[in-house]
């Protein structure tokens, strides 16, 4: 099975990849195969269930379900017009379907959150009804969106992957080891390795464009969160703090003192950014989820401006497609899930997956790069997601900050440390987040019912 950069990397729309990104995938493709099919479709109805019911409010689901049901597909969404959009469905009552039919659409009545209920595959679930003219049940569907914006049907979810699911790459990997047995036969670096899977699927060219457009999309992403200030939307007036930030450190660089620790003001202020741009709804790119959004692109900017050489036009490159075969390990081993392993499966993931595409980037060895994960989900374990107010703010946003710094000491670590002297491998701290995952209780797993959440007074 084979997860690829853009399977990892996709763009969206905040706040949240399983809350947001997944239930308007799911709402979209639901109602393109009830069009195709030539039903009748006279009313809607969706349940949303567990972690989504939870926190689907603070998180935005409800609005997902909405533009997804009209058609809408979050990579090419213009986050602006949502709205207009929500306004229009709420004011007139109706569903503007991709085939231009218009359907009533009572939200109080057609889109029901049933926290009470927790399906068994997966906390993140929800189930769309289609009605007749004559209130008969034309279509009843359950989807699960588990983690990342990827989601799945019950039916896939039966067998445990998805429809689409790719394979016949040149080099299969299931785990770290073999990616490093993969290196050792054919002298192969682990960005090569996954750049020669990707050319089974697509040409090197598009891959090398697409990856460019991700890292355009994250930069983009990070400056325009420099520039909006403002109170974030959801009720806990959360102030943009990274706009003041910027100011501040632009003024304090006209007057340099000696502080060796500075550039990590920079690298807080880069994934601050992005995050309370995903909080605000703002256009993001999932690194692997919306709410570890901030890591990947700090650190990589943190590469950029601090490390790279002007000659060296491969590097973003191998950060990246590095990054992509890291993450690829927990997508198939573990969860980048928040509702099914706490936020050691989002920012535990991005931290890892930053560290060592970092150490690529900076040049380092096959061994170096797994040992560079490895660290960075060693001191993520046990992180649980406990958002105040079902909202992908606190401690959503300063945790980016952390995992970024956290991140970069992991490489750092890694390439001045002898591989042979390591204790612990990639495979074996994946198998121990996966573990604690399924130990870790249900209220720290995003459902605002443990934590922070209960001890946070919101105001």
């Amino acid at each position: 099975m084979h997860f690829g950069v853009f399977d990892l990397f996709k763009i969206g729309i905040g706040p949240s990849s399983s809350h947001t990104v997944g239930p308007m995938k799911a709402g979209k493709v639901f109602m393109d195969r009830a069009i195709a099919d030539g039903l009748d479709i006279a009313r809607i109805e969706t349940e949303l269930y567990g972690s989504l019911a939870l926190t689907g409010l603070g998180h935005g689901t409800d609005t997902a379900v909405l533009l997804g049901l009209e058609g809408n597909d979050p990579a090419k969404l213009n986050p602006d017009t949502v709205p207009d959009r929500l306004a229009r469905i709420r004011q007139e009552n109706t569903l503007k379907l991709a085939n231009d039919r218009e359907i009533p659409f009572v939200e109080k009545q057609d889109l029901d959150f049933r926290g009470d209920i927790r399906l068994p595959f997966h906390s993140n679930a929800l189930k769309f009804r289609v009605f007749g003219p004559g209130e008969d049940l034309l279509r009843e569907e359950i989807w699960y969106s588990i983690g990342g914006g990827f989601v799945i049907d019950e039916h896939e979810a039966g067998r445990n992957s998805a429809a689409d699911v790719k394979e016949g790459e040149p080099y299969p990997f299931n785990s770290a080891q073999e990616l490093l047995d993969i290196g050792e036969r054919t002298g192969l670096s682990i960005h090569r390795i996954m750049l020669e899977n990707e050319r089974a699927f697509l040409p090197e060219d598009t891959i090398r464009a697409g990856i460019e457009g991700l890292w355009r999309t994250m930069e983009d992403c990070i400056d325009r969160g420099l520039r909006q200030d403002g109170i974030l939307p959801g009720g806990l007036n959360v102030k943009r703090r990274a706009p003041k930030m910027f100011r501040d450190l632009k003024e304090e660089a006209k007057n340099p003192t000696d502080d060796p620790l500075a550039p990590m003001d920079w690298i807080n202020l880069w994934a601050m950014a992005v995050n309370e741009e995903n909080a605000a709804g703002g256009r993001v790119v999932t690194a692997p989820t919306n709410g570890a959004a901030g890591i990947i692109p700090a650190v990589a900017r943190y590469f950029d401006r601090y490390h790279r050489d002007p000659d060296d036009e491969e590097a973003l490159q191998r950060f990246f497609l590095t990054a992509a075969a890291i993450g690829s390990l927990y997508k198939k081993n573990a969860s980048i899930s928040g509702a099914e392993a706490g936020c050691q499966g989002e920012v535990g993931v991005a931290c890892s997956m930053a560290a060592g595409a970092l150490a690529a980037a900076m040049g380092a060895d096959n061994h170096q790069i797994e040992d560079a994960a490895e660290i960075g989900m060693e001191h993520n374990l046990g992180l649980t997601c406990d958002p105040v107010g079902g909202l992908v703010q606190v401690p959503c946003i300063e945790r980016n900050a952390i995992g970024a710094i956290k991140a970069i000491d992991a490489a750092r670590l890694a390439l001045r440390a002898n591989s042979e002297d390591m204790k612990v491998s990639l495979d074996q701290v994946i198998e121990t987040m996966r573990q604690t995952g399924l130990d870790m209780m249900e209220k720290y797993k995003e459902t605002s019912q443990g934590g922070l959440a209960v001890n946070v007074v919101e105001c």
